[in-house]
């Protein structure tokens, strides 16, 4: 039987990008590739200039620029439009708005190949949930401004895709509610977690030691530091955290444009010794770092499921979240975290500060945890139910 060709477009190239839709991509790819031909066209950022191959994927550069997003994704779609009867395939998929140029050439062209957008937070959804997350600078106004470009985009590749999959059902409510997609025609497939990479270590007192944590309490965040990520409430809660627990280490792992605002931040209410920023760091390293930490904290505003979330409850680390989106699905309130309302900073200090203080407590939530994801959110389940959409596109 001839295996299926799926051609697959993300503005960023999986391989040196590590946010949650490159991980899916090569995740899910590295499971399929022995039944599904796998090729992934991404914008020439971070140096990717020659095709390459990676765990039986193939990758190819398309021209785009390194600049920000989304003056990357606009050259990008340009280039596959442009390419567009060059890339033959079986079925085409694009994450979020990576590929509304080529559907629209596709569809110009009458070709019959089936289209697949896979949505992972609503981009009209993010939108609308920066605006209410409070003052924003006038680079932060543009960027959103720019989103909303974007989601527009987004929502038009949606409703004229073939098959819609999104990360969790609350982004299934929203394409709904923000792009009038078709409900029917609309599947949900979660992200997953590796178990084998992120699993609890034997000793994560001995890697506190290790890496200089000494016996220091560690909070941990790790993502992106753009508005929607919350982190102004995070530092809030922070400083009464550190009020009672002085000794307490917050650990930010990834970087982006609220860098330095934050420091200046921290600098000015004089808990910048507090707080360790350590950017992006390796693959490898992250496993370690989930495992010195003793609570997992994501402030997020708006969120389509929350990698890091399933990551974190994998190394059976007990979470502290604000209770919206895709993460009250990711999230077993009460048995593997704490979900308090959204932007309420006082309601995430009392959260972390709880669980700080009961060493039993975070056994017992992050048992849950990984028991949780190992059910529901492994990459071996999304690439099982990623190859039967495929199979369902193509009939």
């Amino acid at each position: 039987m001839k295996k299926l060709s799926l051609a697959v477009f993300d503005t960023q190239p999986p391989h040196l990008y590590f946010g949650g839709v490159e991980r899916r991509i090569l995740e899910t790819g590295k499971r399929l590739s022995t039944e599904v031909d796998i090729t992934v066209y991404s914008g020439t950022k971070a140096g990717f200039k020659k095709p390459t191959k990676v765990n039986g994927i193939n990758l190819v550069p398309c021209f785009s620029t390194d600049a920000l997003f989304p003056i990357d994704n606009w050259f990008f779609n340009h280039t596959l439009s442009n390419s567009a009867s060059a890339i033959k395939a079986d079925i085409y998929e694009a994450h979020n708005a990576s590929g509304y140029a080529f559907l629209k050439s596709l569809r110009k062209r009458n070709a019959k190949a089936p289209f697949i957008q896979t949505v992972h937070g609503v981009l009209a959804d993010e939108y609308v949930q920066t605006l209410a997350s409070g003052s924003l600078s006038l680079r932060e106004k543009l960027a959103n401004l720019l989103m909303w470009r974007l989601a527009r985009l987004e929502g038009e590749s949606a409703r004229n895709a073939n098959l819609v999959v999104t990360v969790s059902n609350y982004s299934a409510e929203k394409a709904v509610e923000f792009y009038d997609v078709d409900e029917a025609k609309i599947r949900v497939v979660p992200n997953g977690v590796d178990p084998e990479r992120f699993k609890p270590a034997e000793d994560g007192d001995a890697l506190k030691r290790k890496l200089g944590f000494g016996g220091k309490p560690i909070v941990l965040f790790v993502g992106r530091l753009i508005p929607r990520k919350g982190l102004q409430f995070f530092v809030e809660a922070a400083k009464r955290v550190v009020k009672e627990r002085g000794d307490a280490l917050f650990v930010i792992v990834g970087d982006g444009p609220l860098r330095s605002n934050l420091i200046a931040h921290l600098v000015g209410i004089n808990i910048s010794g507090n707080f360790l920023f350590l950017g992006d760091v390796k693959e490898n390293i992250l496993p370690t770092l989930y495992n010195c930490a003793d609570v997992f904290v994501l402030p997020s505003v708006q969120e389509g499921q929350g990698i890091a979330l399933l990551e974190a409850q994998a190394s059976a680390k007990p979470v502290v979240a604000f209770n919206v989106g895709g993460v009250r699905e990711a999230v077993r309130e009460g048995q593997s975290g704490l979900l308090v309302e959204r932007g309420n900073s006082s309601l995430l200090a009392e959260a972390i500060l709880k669980l700080l203080s009961d060493s039993s407590l975070r056994r017992k939530m992050g048992a849950s945890g990984r028991e949780f994801v190992l059910a529901n959110y492994t990459w071996d389940i999304c690439a099982e139910k990623m190859l039967r959409i495929y199979h369902e596109a193509g009939t």
